[in-house]
């Protein structure tokens, strides 16, 4: 037996007897909690596909946290954490194995403040019953995945970037958002800490590599009708003007997003037909809707009202938006994978340049941001898998047009990111992961 394997027995023999904490032993089980959805990308699908933890656990509290963390210190067990297992860049897949923790029973909504609407909640929380919490109090989450329903906020937070919401509110790691976290190290006696935003702020978007997040709180916003807007274009260049035109209109937006033609032919049929046309997909306050449609009117562009987004009990354009695009068109052909980016102003000339040099090779779909505070577009463009290497020509040839690029073909949280070591995030890990047990592997900066 190898010292890892037992370092692992010992550890699963400890773990047994804890109070608030099952053990999920199945292969099944094992296999299962082991991925994310990294199979977007067909770089991760081959590195990641034999990686698999050796033993699942799920805590009910957080005295059972801090347990399992006290004994993957004692014994060198790496730990991963898990969400809903949501995200796309193999974040929470264990490359080296030990245990993987599911806080998904971590799930309370611990207050609501009743003036400020500050949420404190613990991180297994799913984002649609916090949300549906919060409305209680006439109040919204200012930034949601297209993962909404199935989402943890710990998830996004630790894993996320951004999303619906952004158009308005910009990054997750803008200041604002997260404002403290309550964080569990992974020591032989672990601490429970309480961080401010300022501290938390190391923790945001880092894969759960430098801290175990138990709770969160986080402002929300006053709560909004939000109206459902489909507007067809027969025009490209028309419906990107179109969308910075609704973006700099005195009205609030929830979400704009942009769509090719050849993206909008493949949605689900409940999206509608598709006339041929490119699509822009909006939710926006009530009293914005007669201004919507007027700017399009205004380029002869056809705009459909499909009413109060809250009467729609089912599908609705949030599932059409960010990269529910990506999943709807991979249901059909699973050949497409895609990039992330933040397009450079003006926009036009890299989206033309690309067209014409990959053609129906990349199909562009785009979003409203808000970045630095400046309404800006971002781009999730669909890409015909045609190997690494000309992956790798598309993603330089993007950065040389003035693109910033989050590649989401790779392990690391620098390198899906800004591509820089933020020294915050390393500090934080050596601060509360000093051994380097969690999800080794994700943070180059420690790895460095």
């Amino acid at each position: 037996m190898t010292q890892g394997s037992a370092a692992l027995q010992a550890l699963q023999a400890e773990l047994t007897s804890l109070p608030q904490l099952s053990l999920l032993l199945g292969e099944a089980d094992v296999l299962r909690f082991s991925r994310d959805a990294y199979d977007y990308s067909p770089v991760l699908r081959e590195r990641l596909t034999h990686c698999r933890a050796g033993l699942v656990v799920r805590p009910e509290s957080v005295a059972a946290v801090c347990a399992v963390a006290a004994a993957c210190a004692r014994h060198g067990v790496p730990l991963t954490l898990r969400g809903a297992g949501t995200g796309n860049y193999g974040q929470c897949v264990p490359l080296q194995g030990g245990v993987v923790m599911l806080m998904g029973a971590l799930a309370a909504v611990r207050s609501i403040d009743p003036h400020s609407g500050v949420v404190e909640v613990e991180s297994g929380c799913l984002l649609r019953d916090l949300d549906q919490a919060v409305a209680s109090h006439h109040r919204q989450l200012r930034l949601l995945p297209s993962t909404w329903r199935t989402a943890t906020i710990g998830g996004f937070i630790a894993g996320g970037s951004g999303g619906i919401g952004s158009v308005r509110w910009g990054f997750l790691r803008d200041p604002g958002h997260l404002l403290g976290v309550e964080v569990v190290t992974l020591e032989p006696e672990p601490r429970l800490l309480q961080l401010d935003a300022a501290d938390a702020e190391a923790l945001n978007h880092a894969y759960g590599t430098n801290g175990i997040i138990t709770a969160l709180r986080l402002s929300t916003a006053p709560r909004q009708a939000w109206h459902e807007l489909s507007i067809d274009c027969a025009d490209w260049e028309m419906a990107v003007h179109l969308a910075q035109r609704c973006q700099q209109a005195a009205l609030e937006l929830h979400l704009c997003t942009v769509l090719e033609r050849s993206i909008v032919d493949q949605l689900p049929s409940w999206s509608g037909a598709s006339a041929g046309c490119h699509r822009l997909l909006l939710l926006v306050a009530a009293d914005g809707v007669s201004t919507v449609e007027r700017l399009a009117a205004a380029v002869g562009a056809v705009c459909r009202h499909l009413g109060p987004e809250a009467d729609n009990h089912g599908n609705g354009l949030r599932e059409l938006s960010w990269n529910h695009t990506t999943l709807h068109c991979r249901s059909l052909d699973p050949s497409w994978t895609y990039l992330q980016m933040l397009l450079p102003q003006p926009e036009l000339p890299l989206l033309n340049q690309l067209s014409a040099d990959w053609g129906d090779n990349l199909l562009w779909h785009l979003e409203g941001v808000r970045q630095g505070g400046a309404a800006r577009l971002a781009a999730l463009p669909l890409v015909r898998w045609q190997g690494a290497d000309a992956l790798e020509r598309l993603i330089a040839q993007c950065r040389d047009l003035g693109a910033v690029i989050f590649n989401p073909h790779v392990l690391t949280v620098e390198d899906g990111g800004l591509g820089v070591i933020d020294g915050d995030q390393v500090a934080a890990k050596r601060h509360h992961d000093p051994m380097g047990l969690l999800n080794p592997g994700k943070l180059r900066g420690w790895s460095a």
